[in-house]
């Protein structure tokens, strides 16, 4: 079941790309979320046609998006479609091509299949639980990096406050990229070495990055070291930390719990 979940989650991810595209750098119409930030018609856009496509092929199954007004429905699901139809929607308003489509379906909390596909770039991140982590149909796997000196680290420039760590702060090279699901993926495939969010995450946001990291031999957890866990009534975690196993434990080590 998880390898033809993945499959579907794949043409979907595919077909939102399409969508996405016919709207990128093309002025589209732009408005505030309040107190949650912009969105686009081409995020609506998206998240009616996978609303659509994905529910129509697994009825049975949950539904959490960030576009979609949320219900207690889902708590009763066994399987919950866990869906960011334009994560990094600041990068799509500007042009920038780091924007990404988050597709995931947890099973009693776990991801069991995962998409994260960035159309402007073509590059489509996929796994399910019993497979290997990919990147365009050919296998990805994380850093080696053990410790902190010298390693890669993606994270917004506040995280590298004093105030988050204990003793000095870590000496990593700070990058940033505006997709968290892309984050996620670039620590997967090796391109940096760590991703460190220490605000609360949406579900949304992390599902499908977080099975990819798993599946590439990365570890992950929320900012305390807990094992990540999907469908909760308040669908957010206490951030993120993903990280070559080694590093991830180094970097846990040093960071403040909250």
């Amino acid at each position: 079941m998880p390898a033809h979940d993945l499959t579907l989650l794949v043409t979907a991810a595919r077909a939102a790309g399409d969508i996405a595209l016919r709207h990128f750098r093309n002025d589209p119409k732009v408005w505030e979320k309040p107190g949650e930030g912009p969105v686009t018609e081409a995020d609506i856009a998206v998240n009616d046609m996978l609303l659509t496509t994905l529910r129509t092929a697994r009825p049975s199954y949950g539904w959490l998006s960030e576009e979609t007004p949320d219900t207690e429905e889902r708590l009763d699901c066994e399987h919950l479609f866990l869906i960011d139809p334009i994560d990094g929607t600041s990068a799509f308003i500007a042009g920038d091509s780091s924007f990404s489509h988050s597709l995931a379906i947890a099973r009693n909390g776990i991801v069991t299949a995962a998409v994260v596909y960035l159309p402007a770039k073509d590059q489509l991140y996929a796994a399910h639980q019993d497979g290997p982590a990919t990147c365009n149909g050919i296998a990805i796997r994380c850093s080696n990096r053990a410790g902190i000196q010298g390693a890669t680290l993606l994270t917004p420039k506040a995280n590298m406050s004093p105030d988050h760590w204990h003793g000095p702060v870590p000496a990593v090279t700070r990058h940033f990229r505006a997709s968290v699901a892309y984050r996620l993926c670039l620590v997967a495939d090796g391109s940096f070495d760590g991703m460190l969010s220490l605000r609360q995450a949406w579900e949304w946001d992390i599902a499908a990055g977080a099975l990819i990291v798993e599946r590439a031999g990365g570890a992950i957890t929320n900012r305390q070291g807990a094992p990540l866990h999907f469908n909760a009534q308040i669908p957010r975690s206490n951030g993120v930390l993903a990280a070559a196993p080694g590093l991830h434990s180094a970097l846990l080590t040093q960071l403040k719990p909250d």
